[in-house]
This record gives structure tokens, C-alpha cells and sequence, in this order.
């Protein structure tokens, strides 16, 4: 069995009278592409945050590689990790290769300007985009170029557990595909662990190893991708179906 690298033991998350996580139990193997699927406002993007130490959950625990993901150095504890964010959330202000490289600019992972500069180009190509580009500014390019400018930046450390918020959200559907297998080459290829939140489904099929479906607080479903379609589990089925009746409530 492949050992956990992200294990999640009873999370309950309120915000005041709003119960998000209601006891959430999950585990993410090393090396493992897990895709955290659920309605919005269902607390996936939360749950990521606790896991990073930016929210405190109120209850349970989670520990990364084994150790208490609250205690130790927190600095280094960050290191491990990179970060797609949705829109990309670049800096309007730095360079494209400033973008990629910003954690080699500062901070304990710190490079020389020139080697953090090299660093940069490489992984801008190795998400398809030439070397000229590095010198752009985020406002001179496509929606499609500034996520593959996102997904250079969150490898740019070679983090070891890599987070993915809604990678193809706003892409048209060829370049979602583009965003998808990318994902799926860049983390194989890394050995990363990947936790990916989303509710685009072709999503899910392009990028998952393992599924969790998040609803009402708690995991409602998880299992192997190729499990998906046959779980029998209803809420799941009404989910990947898009099915307006069923036991989830529209939101009207």
C-alpha cells in the first residue's frame, strides 16, 4: 500500500454559525494525484487551506509525511509545497520569469538572480512557452499563457505535494485539455503529490488517480477514478451527471 503523504483525521472548520468541514477524513498517497470534487461553497478550497496552516481547523488532525502538519518549522513546511492558484494570480507588477522564480528570489529557498533567472526559463519551457516570453509582463498575454505561467511558478521549486485551485477555470475547452495533460506529464514526471480542487469533470478524468467528493462537510465518496462511473452512490452520480434533481439541493 502507498503511504500517505497527506492524512486528514476528523477536520471540522466553522466560520461562526456556518459548520464548512463537519469532520473530514481522507488520505492522499505519496506520489498520488487525488482531485477533490464538490458543488461550490462546499469547503474544498477551506480544506486546502488547512492544510497549508493559513486556516485553523477547529478539530482533528493532519499531518504531511507522517508529522503534525501544525508543528515544526513552518518555513520549511511551505517549502514542500507549490501552488496553481485559480486565475493564475500573478503579479501584475513583476516579469513573467519574476512570477516563476519569486520563491527562488527570496526567502530560505534563495537563489543568485542569474541562476533563479535560469531556473525560470526552464520551467516556462517546459510548459511550452518559449524563453522570449520571460521578459512579458502578465497583462501581455493570453489567459491560456498566464496558467501555464502559474503552473511554471508552482514547479518552479520542485515541491514535493503540489496544489492545484480550479486549473481550467476559465479556459476555453482546447486549452483546458492543453492545462490537463500538462498537469498530469509535469506531475508523473516529478513524482509529486498532487491535490487538485475542481468541478470541471474532464478535469477529473484527465488528471485523477483517486477522487473524494466533498458535500455537506464530510468526504460523501472516494475511490479510484475508474470507480467514478459505477459507484452507485447518489449524490456522486447526480454530481458527475449534472443532474438537477437529486439528494443535492440547487442553490436558486
Amino acid at each position: 500500500m502507498t503511504r500517505a503523504m497527506i492524512e486528514l483525521e476528523g477536520v471540522e472548520k466553522a466560520f461562526g454559525a456556518n459548520a464548512v468541514l463537519r469532520g473530514v477524513n481522507l488520505s492522499v498517497g505519496r506520489g498520488e494525484s487525488m482531485v477533490i470534487i464538490g458543488g461550490s461553497g462546499t469547503g474544498k478550497s477551506v480544506l486546502i487551506k488547512c492544510i497549508l496552516g493559513l486556516v485553523k481547523p477547529d478539530a482533528g488532525t493532519i499531518r504531511v509525511d507522517g508529522a503534525d502538519a501544525t508543528k515544526g518549522d513552518r518555513d520549511a513546511f511551505l517549502a514542500r509545497f507549490g501552488m496553481l492558484f485559480q486565475g493564475g494570480a500573478l503579479f501584475d507588477s513583476m516579469t513573467v520569469w519574476q512570477n516563476v522564480a519569486f520563491r527562488l528570489l527570496r526567502g530560505a529557498q534563495k537563489r543568485p538572480k542569474d541562476e533563479a533567472r535560469e531556473i525560470a526559463i526552464e520551467k516556462l519551457r517546459r510548459v511550452g512557452l518559449k524563453s522570449a516570453v520571460a521578459d512579458l509582463y502578465p497583462a501581455e498575454l493570453s489567459g491560456g499563457m498566464q496558467k501555464r505561467v502559474g503552473l511554471a511558478r508552482a514547479i518552479a521549486a520542485d515541491p514535493e505535494i503540489i496544489f492545484f485551485d480550479e486549473p481550467t477555470t476559465g479556459l476555453d475547452p482546447i486549452m483546458s485539455g492543453v492545462i490537463n495533460e500538462l498537469i498530469r506529464e509535469i506531475v508523473g514526471e516529478m513524482g509529486a503529490t498532487a491535490m487538485t480542487i475542481t468541478h470541471d469533470m474532464s478535469s477529473v478524468r484527465a488528471i485523477a488517480d483517486h477522487v473524494a467528493m466533498l458535500h455537506d462537510g464530510v468526504i460523501q465518496w472516494t475511490g479510484p477514478v475508474e470507480e467514478m462511473d459505477a459507484s452507485g452512490d447518489p449524490y456522486l452520480e447526480q454530481f458527475i451527471q449534472g443532474r438537477a434533481e437529486g439528494p443535492i439541493e440547487a442553490v436558486r
